[in-house]
Parts: C-alpha cells; sequence; structure tokens
C-alpha cells in the first residue's frame, strides 16, 4: 500500500480551510515538501496543456507556464537558486520576493572587478546585513498598473517589461499605495542591500556582474538590447534566483548617495541627507561596465527617465 504523505495532506487541509499563505515552497508543486523530478514533470504537463496551469507552476512569476519554468524548477532542484519565496498578490497581478539570508560582505571594488573600478566604488568595506526580502525581478508596467492605475513607460507594448519614467519620489508614492492595498511594509532596498543580493548573498561565487562573468548571460545592455527593455527574467538568473540586476533598466535604491568609509558598518542607510539619490545594475542604454555588482550611478530623485525602474524590498 502507498504511504500517505503528511505534509500533502496538511496543505489540502490548509488549501481546502483557507487558511495558506498564497504559495508554498517555490517550485514545490506536487506539495510534497520537495522539489523534485516529479515538480519538473508537472510543470511540463502544464507547458504542454496536460493539466490546467496553476500559480504554483509559473515559478518565474510572468503569467506564463513555458520553458523558463522547467529550468527554474530545475535549478531549485539543483540547489541553484533560493527556494524561499513568497507570492503577494495585488489587484490580480502576482509578483515574488525573495529571502535573503543576513550576512556580511564586502562591498565596493572587490577584486573580481579588476581594473572596472570607479573611485566612487572605493574604499571597500565590511558590511553586516540582516535578513530581508527583495523582488525576484524589477517592477513590471503590470504590477505599476495594477497599483497605480496608469503606465507611465516609453515602452509599453509588453507590460511584463519593466517599468520606467519613474522618478525615485513616483518610486514612493507607488509604494505607499501598494503597502496600503497589501497591508506590508514594502520600499525600496538600501543600497548595501541591492549590491548583497546581487552578488548573490551568502551563497556568493564571486562574479563581476549578477551570476556570471559574462554580461551577456545576465544583462540586458547596449551591446544587446536593441536599445529597448526587454520581458523580466529572460536572462539567467543570479546564485539567489534574482533576474536582471544587472542590465535592463537601472533600481533605484532607498539612500542619498555618498562616498564609501572604510569602517565597518551593520544594516547601512547611507547619508542622513543629500541632493541624489543610489540607482544600481545598469539599463539597456548603457555599456556593459556599468551592469557589474559594485557600480554605483546617483540621480535627483524627481528625474524622469527611461532608464530608470524600481525593485521592491521588504
Amino acid at each position: 500500500m502507498k504511504t500517505i504523505n503528511l505534509k500533502t495532506i496538511a496543505l489540502v487541509a490548509c488549501m481546502l480551510l483557507g487558511l495558506c499563505a498564497t504559495a508554498q515552497v517555490q517550485g514545490d508543486l506536487t506539495g510534497d515538501g520537495n522539489v523534485d523530478i516529479a515538480d519538473v514533470n508537472a510543470v511540463i504537463n502544464m507547458m504542454l496543456g496536460k493539466t490546467p496551469q496553476t500559480a504554483a507552476g509559473d515559478v518565474t512569476g510572468d503569467n506564463n507556464v513555458d520553458i523558463a519554468d522547467v529550468n527554474a524548477v530545475i535549478n531549485i532542484m539543483l540547489g541553484k537558486t533560493n527556494q524561499e519565496v513568497q507570492n503577494v498578490t495585488v489587484n490580480g497581478v502576482s509578483f515574488k520576493m525573495v529571502a535573503v539570508e543576513g550576512g556580511t560582505f564586502t562591498m565596493g571594488a572587490t577584486a573580481e572587478q579588476g581594473n572596472d573600478v570607479g573611485s566612487e566604488e572605493k574604499p571597500t568595506h565590511q558590511v553586516t546585513l540582516s535578513a530581508y526580502s527583495i523582488g525576484q525581478t524589477e517592477v513590471t508596467q503590470e504590477l505599476w498598473q495594477a497599483v497605480m492605475g496608469d503606465n507611465p513607460s516609453y515602452y509599453t507594448d509588453n507590460l511584463q517589461r519593466p517599468v520606467e519614467q519613474v522618478s525615485w519620489d513616483d518610486c514612493q508614492a507607488f509604494i505607499t499605495k501598494l503597502n496600503q492595498m497589501t497591508g506590508k511594509n514594502f520600499r525600496l532596498p538600501t543600497e548595501a542591500e541591492w549590491e548583497y543580493a546581487a552578488r548573490g548573498g551568502n551563497k556568493s561565487q564571486g562574479y563581476k556582474y549578477a551570476g556570471s562573468n559574462n554580461v551577456d548571460d545576465v544583462a540586458w545592455y547596449d551591446g544587446n538590447s536593441g536599445m529597448e527593455t526587454h520581458h523580466v527574467a529572460t536572462k539567467a538568473p543570479n546564485e539567489l534566483g534574482l533576474y536582471d540586476m544587472s542590465g535592463n533598466v537601472w533600481e533605484w535604491c532607498q539612500d542619498w548617495f555618498g562616498n564609501y568609509s572604510s569602517d565597518a558598518q551593520t544594516n547601512p542607510t547611507g547619508p542622513t541627507s543629500g541632493s541624489y539619490c543610489v540607482t544600481r545594475g545598469g539599463s539597456w542604454g548603457y555599456n556593459g561596465w556599468s551592469s557589474r555588482v559594485s557600480r554605483r550611478n546617483n540621480n535627483s530623485p524627481s528625474l524622469i527617465s527611461y532608464y530608470y525602474g524600481l525593485r521592491l524590498a521588504l
């Protein structure tokens, strides 16, 4: 007689009673508490139309079940990406927040960056961060529209492109409304949180870009973008399963821009005031050099540009 999995019974009961959150372990489509070949087969069956598609099968969060989701489940199964992912739904639009374990890292112009560093990336310094969550992708146009009721972007033919033409001030208004709608405390990541996540957190392999030493693997930049934004999560993820932290759009951070100090810091939040806010990650219209994990940029919080978007933190 086949043994009944108690985790599956508990999960089904929880779902029937309406007590479960919107997601279980990412990639665990069968509900047995593991991510394995059965889950890969489940995604393939959804992709081929043999079984109904579900939100759990959309592992990449692009509202489609396709080969990218098969690859995502395989990466989770092999331990290449983070399994701790929270689904959040607002006005029918779902997005994913990835858990980042706290840790200590060296921030700034570290050795793998070689000579491709700017003076603003020095000196390197030790930073210790508490645990937090960060968006698996940039905020899409679909999500922005679900919250704000409009789409300010220049490239609007695909709502799965990142939202752009949003200022730092606009991002704050978006986050305020999102928090009112969800009851959560979303925010922009601090600059240190952004860099730690881009480097892969405590799973970092020491890459120059977010997930690779080859910029074309992970980033849309001026050398391959066709000079426009692209559907999120179409390049390879980094060690935490985060997409587009190199390239596609610059991402606003919470911090005012300031010079680095060599002093060790814990949960830094940047200067207490300033004229310019930090942006990170490079974009479709900038060179690959700007897509490095240590690259710093800044601009006026009122600037609106089709190079600039955002990623959420929690």
